[in-house]
């Protein structure tokens, strides 16, 4: 969902610069090390890393309030072309959203941009496996849908999302974007730009082309 869907990563970017690396995390991290991952599991990862100056509780609790009032309320935008591109994916596949994002969030931007029907919604939440970059969760997603998770193909924007999709055993299509134009997609299976390219790139692989 974040930064394919719906462009929120520079909402979140902004988050992180301004409040999540500056006064909430006693380190310096990378951008890279937890974009894609869930809010909980990041915290606990900057705890352990980096050390931290908030309680996980007041963690999750800006998180959620930013994602409500500045995020996800009115502030992104659906990608272009995306309800052509559901249609077309409804005809020939099955259809999920599989997110780090609580269900909450993905709750307001299925309804905010009629995303329905959808054939899996999963988060990290519903699981009780680590997230992303960890497997579980998109070999959650393949075992919901009926399939082998070889027979599944993967949208992700991050590096931690390409990794649990190559280690869950899926195809992985990285989604390049102005945001994260600096990560090392290298693991995936194929990378495109734009959503031209992606729509072409799914269209290929759900009509069984190599």
């Amino acid at each position: 969902m974040d930064g394919v869907l719906v462009d929120s990563e520079r909402f979140w970017h902004a988050f992180e610069d301004e409040w999540v690396f500056a006064e909430a995390t006693e380190g310096t991290p990378t951008r890279e090390e937890v974009t894609g991952r869930n809010y909980r599991e990041m915290y606990d990862y900057l705890s352990t890393e980096y050390g931290t100056t908030v309680s996980k509780e007041e963690f999750v609790g800006r998180y959620d309030e930013h994602a409500m009032d500045v995020v996800y309320g009115d502030g992104v935008v659906l990608m272009e072309g995306a309800e052509e591109l559901f249609d077309g994916l409804r005809a020939r596949a099955k259809l999920a959203i599989v997110s780090s994002a609580p269900q909450d969030w993905i709750a307001v931007v299925r309804e905010r941009f009629d995303l329905d029907p959808l054939d899996l919604v999963l988060s990290a939440d519903d699981i009780d496996d680590p997230g992303k970059p960890e497997p579980h969760i998109y070999e959650h997603a393949a075992a919901e849908l009926g399939l082998d998770p070889e027979r599944c193909v993967v949208v992700e924007d991050s590096y931690n999302g390409v990794a649990a999709a190559v280690a869950a055993g899926a195809y992985c299509i990285a989604y390049r974007t102005p945001q994260n134009r600096g990560v090392d997609h290298s693991a995936a299976d194929e990378v495109v730009e734009g959503p031209a390219a992606l729509r072409a790139a799914l269209m290929r692989l759900v009509d069984g082309d190599p």
